[in-house]
């Protein structure tokens, strides 16, 4: 996705304030799960409402954007239908790894996923689509191979929730990379996919009665809340990211780990001076993954 860097002075600061709100968002998503826990909603009742709730938010969001001839098309291409459809298990795992992570007082873990993300779409650039890697990007993925080294030393097993989050959204990447649709109308096909799954289990809980849709109106406003939690932050990411530099964004996007980082701490998880030297690593590799993604971006403007 390329950024239009000819907008006004106005429309670029909006998009600035919208590039942070995203990440903001998804930062403090770890307390939204903490907080429907704490009123006794399992991890699977809160994915199958995240995946409910979405579909109407992002159709919202399509109609938005006027791409509702869009979808139609897409609705006409088998291909394009399949590889949303292995886009959909993608994010579905990866959705699903992060809720159960943050439930489990896993943040930390998690956080370090979304670190290590970038670096690892750097690297499968490299591999699949022959992107050249510079040598801040080798440096930087070096510095994060050994802090994942150090991680599993300190956990005394490999830090499998950290690099399933950044396999699945490694993964997602690469699918939708190969999707020829903008961004809100690929995320709509998506939460159709997920809806109804995700509606048959909520059906299924609500009759069984372990649900807890319309117990009480502060847990079912929170269910509720599932879909803009997950569909606003994508929308106001895909508005900014057309709008500001890739190499701004990819300053913003630590903002996220880092919020969810500070708030497993916070919240008591266990930080050992082992763990602490891997994220050392890992602040490293994402420094001068974010030095070269600035010094590229100089690079273009001069030229």
């Amino acid at each position: 996705m390329s950024a239009d860097t000819t907008k006004s002075p106005d429309e670029a600061r909006t998009a600035l304030i919208a590039g942070v709100g995203c990440y903001l968002l998804w930062g403090v998503l770890p307390l939204y799960f903490h907080l429907l826990s704490g009123l006794g909603v399992g991890a699977w009742e809160m994915v199958a409402h995240r995946t409910l709730w979405a579909a109407p938010w992002a159709f919202f969001a399509v109609l938005m954007a006027r791409q509702g001839g869009q979808v139609a098309a897409v609705l006409r291409q088998p291909r394009t239908l399949g590889i949303l459809a292995l886009s959909t298990a993608a994010i579905f795992i990866n959705w699903s790894i992060y809720v159960f992570a943050v439930t489990a007082n896993h943040v930390i873990e998690a956080s370090l996923g979304y670190y290590i993300n970038p670096l690892m779409n750097m690297a499968a650039g490299a591999l699949l689509f022959r992107e050249r890697i510079s040598r801040e990007g080798a440096i930087a993925i070096g510095l994060a191979v050994i802090g994942v080294a150090i991680q599993t030393a300190a956990l005394g097993h490999l830090p499998i929730i950290s690099l399933g989050v950044a396999l699945s959204f490694c993964l997602y990447a690469i699918l939708r990379k190969q999707v020829k649709a903008d961004a809100q109308t690929g995320l709509f096909i998506e939460c159709v996919y997920l809806a109804v799954p995700g509606l048959l289990y909520v059906l299924h809980l609500q009759a069984t009665g372990a649900g807890h849709f319309a117990t009480g109106a502060g847990v079912t406003t929170l269910l509720l809340l599932a879909g803009p939690a997950t569909v606003v932050p994508l929308v106001l990411f895909a508005w900014s990211a057309r709008r500001m530099p890739l190499s701004a964004m990819g300053f913003l996007q630590f903002i996220a780990p880092t919020l969810q980082f500070l708030i497993g701490v916070l919240l008591g998880e266990a930080f050992t001076p082992m763990r602490a030297l891997s994220f050392v690593f890992i602040w490293l590799g994402v420094a001068v993954f974010a030095y070269g993604a600035w010094k590229r971006a100089r690079t273009v403007g001069r030229a």
